[in-house]
């Protein structure tokens, strides 16, 4: 983009907050949302007539908690052009993604708010807060917070710490030290990643799988109908005889993806496939 372009970006992108700010002083906060997790907080937090736009993803229920609040807003592919366009007063973006629009967004002095991404609870309860703060409505992160807080006081932990491994499509699993392996951990699991000497997200051997031994195989819950080339490891007679044995347990991807409430759910689930395993012979 050459510098006239860059200079009249920043005239008019510095020119939104002043002319709402002449409007009213307590006008709502506009966003937009450059990014998944992103998306799925400011849906659930923001009124509906703030939120200018959020990303394609938001739609696909395959991968989005928030699909159906998603339908009718707009949507973006993280592009400036898309978001100039629009005069946002605010854009939240993530730490990882559209990275070029965000630099630009920066270097012409636009409001962005970037996420970073939480290791554990604490840090989810932070970001629900930090954008709730963002978007003006403060009480709606402590009552997001709350619900949060109490849907994990209702699990009921394993008795016992079994071992868990997560198979994600592509044999991928949760690393020591996420969020992913805070939630085995609030379960009262024990995360087999961590035992097998993977210190962050890595591709699991079918070879290394069998001989973990796990006593719960958490995998991606897929679509009904829509089959995969990434989990055709998942079909091996390995996993079918864990399987049959009601060593496995599944957890659509979307509930692992990002912070939010829909974490409590992940938690739940590992709980009650741990209740309900029967003790190993």
């Amino acid at each position: 983009m050459t510098a006239r372009a860059i200079l009249a970006l920043a005239a008019l992108l510095a020119a939104v907050p002043a002319a709402r700010a002449a409007d009213t002083a307590e006008a709502s906060v506009r966003v937009v949302s450059m990014n998944l997790c992103a998306d799925e907080l400011v849906l659930r937090l923001a009124d509906r007539d703030q939120v200018l736009a959020v990303t394609f993803l938001a739609r696909d229920p395959r991968g989005s908690t928030v699909a159906e609040k998603a339908v009718g807003i707009p949507v973006t592919r993280g592009l400036i052009e898309e978001v100039v366009a629009l005069r946002p007063d605010l854009v939240i973006a993530g730490a990882f993604t559209t990275r070029a629009t965000v630099g630009m967004l920066k270097r012409v002095g636009a409001p962005v708010l970037e996420l970073g991404v939480p290791t554990d609870l604490d840090g989810v309860r932070a970001q629900i807060r930090q954008v709730a703060e963002a978007l003006g409505h403060p009480e709606r992160g402590e009552a997001m917070v709350a619900d949060l807080d109490a849907r994990l006081g209702a699990i009921t932990p394993a008795p016992r710490p079994l071992r868990a491994l997560v198979m994600r499509p592509n044999a991928f699993t949760v690393a020591p030290g996420g969020l992913g392996d805070a939630l085995i951990r609030a379960a009262g699991l024990v995360n087999v990643a961590a035992e097998i000497g993977r210190d962050r997200f890595g591709q699991v051997p079918l070879e290394a799988a069998a001989l973990a031994n796990a006593d719960l195989i958490v995998v991606d819950e897929g679509a009904p109908g829509l089959p995969s080339l990434a989990d055709t490891l998942l079909h091996h007679p390995v996993f079918r005889a864990l399987a049959a044995k009601g060593r496995t347990v599944a957890i659509p991807n979307r509930f692992w993806t990002c912070p939010g409430p829909q974490v409590a759910e992940v938690v739940a689930r590992l709980a009650a496939a741990a209740n309900a395993r029967a003790p190993r012979p």
